[in-house]
């Protein structure tokens, strides 16, 4: 008997009814049974786990608020917090699918150090950003400079710090930035020391110009007893004695104090006839013709008029 050769019509009706006999044969309760409360169970631990992640994390911002704990340090831990237990809420859920979470780790463990390779910037930046709340170099509120901007702390991220500057910009500095420059805090003191330079002639009385400083720095109020105000000499100048004030005040009153107290060494100094001198330059222009005479004196006589040049004599008799 020679073979039957299937024309492929015929084979694809053969294999699509071997496939609906092995659908048939499928017993649908029982799979909806094990999967369905399956995902049924995956579904409720996911809802219920990240409600109480919430819920904890947001205990656990209240206690550290109640132990004073920094709001930039306390807001940080938090979300660190949330974020673990949420990756242990997913993992839960998958377990209870029954996907096995060891492969799962190891494929994530393999992405996330191709994407660490691809993003190191980023991740150099997230690991500025944890010195930066677990060490405390300023707060927010705190007037810097870092990284060459200078402004007050609006708020620290973890891939980004957001500075106000006086003008009211608001500057945007990555975190790897600033832990790799020297930062300069004004804030972290409560008292700061201002200066104000001031010159006095060569004339002038120092030991007045000195007391006349010192009792300026004592009548204004803003500026603080302790550290007492102090005058030095710093130097001797082309045309003065130069005279260096330093006081101290207040973060709040600083440009304030330091305002007030130059405009008053300017009007008490003077006031009390004391000369507050600026350099000056006397500048004498001559222009002279190649014989040596003064261009002007040529210009006069070219200008002349007839009527005022002297007449000729006639020459003597012979």
């Amino acid at each position: 008997m020679l073979p039957v050769t299937l024309t492929a019509p015929t084979q694809q009706r053969q294999e699509a009814a071997a496939l609906v006999r092995e659908i048939r044969g499928i017993d649908w309760l029982q799979l909806l049974e094990t999967w369905g409360l399956r995902l049924l169970a995956a579904i409720v631990i996911f809802v219920v786990g990240r409600w109480l992640a919430r819920r904890l994390s947001t205990g656990l911002d209240r206690v550290m608020e109640r132990a004073g704990v920094d709001a930039t340090l306390g807001g940080f831990l938090r979300n660190i917090a949330y974020a673990i237990m949420l990756v242990l809420v997913i993992m839960t859920a998958l377990t209870a699918i029954g996907i096995p979470t060891t492969s799962m780790f190891a494929v994530l463990g393999a992405a996330g150090l191709a994407v660490g390779l691809a993003l190191k910037d980023s991740l150099s930046n997230i690991a500025s950003g944890v010195m930066l709340i677990v060490l405390r170099p300023f707060r927010a509120g705190d007037h810097v400079v870092a990284a060459g901007q200078e402004g007050t702390v609006l708020e620290i991220r973890v891939f980004q710090t957001r500075l106000r500057a006086f003008d009211h910009r608001v500057v945007i500095l990555p975190n790897s930035q600033i832990t790799t420059a020297p930062i300069i805090n004004y804030s972290a003191l409560p008292q700061r020391r201002f200066e104000v330079s001031v010159g006095v002639g060569y004339d002038d009385d120092l030991q007045q110009a000195r007391a006349v400083l010192l009792q300026i720095a004592h009548d204004e109020a803003l500026v603080l007893d302790e550290p007492e105000p102090v005058v030095r000499v710093v130097n001797l100048g082309e045309s003065s004695v130069d005279l260096v004030l330093h006081a101290f005040a207040n973060n709040a009153d600083f440009v304030e104090a330091r305002s007030r107290v130059i405009e008053a060494v300017r009007n008490e100094l003077i006031g009390h006839g004391l000369n507050i001198p600026y350099p000056q330059r006397d500048l004498h222009v001559y222009h002279s013709d190649a014989d040596g005479r003064p261009i002007a004196d040529i210009l006069l006589r070219g200008v002349a008029d007839d009527g005022d040049r002297a007449p000729k004599q006639a020459p003597p008799a012979t």
